[in-house]
């Protein structure tokens, strides 16, 4: 697997391991959760933003851990899922748990698909944890492997802010990512965003899907 950052590799090992038993939530806990920090399942934001959307739209989840999201969208009857995820761990734990779902192990910055294979590209709190200096990759694979959708649910701030994740440093900063794709590609426009403040913090989390137009600027 190519580039392996510095945050790849603690993903990729014990660091990444840890995160995915302390997260291994049933669908059920995981709307709980969100609904304890936002006021909003998971579920009801994901009928807000793709509900719409033919359910044979084929679909990648970058850094899916153990596809608690792609079982969501599954929930709602979404067919052709894949997913993409840098800890073996958790892809094996994926595995172990969902049906008729994709999963492979992969990185952001080298997604194994050809050019637009997918409908809809996404991301759920792992742009979060790619550093400043290597976001634009990630994003350009995403953009590239995305047909016709970008989707994202990640931290929320006006500009790149490093945040401790866990007591350590160089491994989260929260921005506006929906600007990074704007400002990085010129065929987009954004069909929907929702910030969405927390309710007992001063945490927010947005959620935005940006289609592709196909029509470059001259």
């Amino acid at each position: 697997m190519s580039d392996i950052t510095e945050q790849a590799r603690n993903w990729m090992d014990t660091f990444g391991n840890e995160y995915t038993d302390r997260n291994a939530l049933t669908l059920e806990e995981m709307d709980r959760s969100y609904k304890r920090n936002c006021g909003i399942t998971r579920t009801e934001l994901n009928q807000a933003f793709v509900g719409d959307l033919d359910r044979s739209l084929r679909i990648l989840e970058v850094g899916s851990n153990i596809g608690n999201q792609l079982l969501l969208l599954q929930k709602i009857n979404f067919k052709n899922l894949y997913g993409i995820e840098i800890n073996s761990y958790a892809v094996e734990r994926a595995k172990a748990i969902t049906k008729n779902i994709n999963l492979i192990q992969g990185s952001a910055f080298d997604i194994p698909f050809k050019n637009d294979f997918f409908d809809l590209v996404f991301t759920s709190g792992v742009l979060i944890h790619i550093a400043p200096s290597d976001i634009h990759k990630a994003i350009t694979e995403i953009y590239r492997c995305a047909k016709r959708y970008i989707w994202g649910f990640e931290y929320y701030a006006d500009s790149h802010t490093e945040v401790l994740y866990r007591e350590r440093k160089n491994m989260l900063w929260k921005t506006n990512f929906a600007k990074l794709y704007f400002d990085s590609f010129d065929d987009l426009e954004l069909v929907k965003e929702e910030k969405l403040k927390y309710l007992n913090d001063e945490n927010v989390d947005t959620m935005f899907l940006i289609k592709k137009t196909g029509r470059k600027q001259g």
